[in-house]
């Protein structure tokens, strides 16, 4: 089936009810829930930092020992570290609550996904690759988000083997073709990495998710046996810039 056939199809059943959107939202739902755990790892990393220096800072003091450089010096990686937790927290935020507005260039986005996912692929014995081309095209931030982190998980919970994941894209003026594929390794092939049994923490997230996201973002996408293409959009920024916080 072409991906016009898929697009097609997909738009009559968003047209003939509610279902479509509330398949999408299960699928939101089951994809946030599966990547939880490296979410609440990048909030709280921060903040375990501050927290021990506090401890050591503390420990000094009562021994009477820091000189007043050295107590700014502690009080100044404090206050650092509190911001980098502040931005932190915004970033998690935004996985949680996404602007729909917000774009973000194609590599880039598919990095945050790979950055976010890469610790528990690991231990599953599966690598992840990005090879996705530096450019200036721009996409919606939660569209990719949603469907790469889901392409990922589905595709390395139905190889249930360890794997070898990468991320390509091909770009055009108006759009971007970018592909997952998954690459199960050979037993025995001399790479050194173990699969550890990891049972997900959520339940796996199969095709039928992928595609609800999919229709729900209105992007096209086909499947085979180990690889996820979808067509994505170029997106241009429609909302006012946001400052950062300091």
């Amino acid at each position: 089936m072409s991906l016009a056939t898929q697009a097609t199809g997909a738009a009559a059943q968003q047209a003939s009810g509610r279902r479509p959107r509330t398949n999408a939202e299960a699928a939101r739902y089951s994809v946030l829930r599966r990547l939880a755990p490296a979410l609440k790892h990048d909030m709280v990393v921060n903040l375990q930092a501050i927290a021990m220096m506090a401890e050591v800072l503390s420990a000094r003091i009562e021994k009477g020992s820091p000189t007043v450089a050295e107590l700014e010096g502690s009080i100044n990686k404090m206050n650092r570290l509190a911001r980098d937790a502040v931005m932190t927290s915004l970033k998690v935020a935004a996985w949680i609550s996404p602007s729909e507005e917000e774009t973000v260039r194609l590599r880039e986005g598919v990095d945050d996904c790979v950055a976010l996912l890469r610790s528990s692929f690991n231990f599953r014995g599966c690598t992840l690759a990005n090879e996705v081309p530096d450019s200036e095209f721009e996409v919606s931030r939660v569209a990719l988000r949603n469907l790469v982190a889901a392409s990922l998980l589905s595709l390395a919970d139905a190889a249930a083997v360890p794997s070898d994941l990468v991320l390509t894209a091909e770009i055009s003026p108006g759009f971007a073709v970018l592909t997952v594929r998954c690459s199960p390794r050979q037993s025995g092939d001399g790479s050194g990495v173990d699969a550890i049994a990891v049972q997900p923490g959520y339940r796996a997230v199969d095709w039928n998710d992928v595609q609800a996201l999919a229709l729900a973002e209105g992007i096209e996408l086909f499947r085979t046996q180990e690889q996820i293409v979808m067509r994505i959009p170029r997106m241009v920024a429609t909302s006012p810039l946001q400052i950062a916080p300091v």
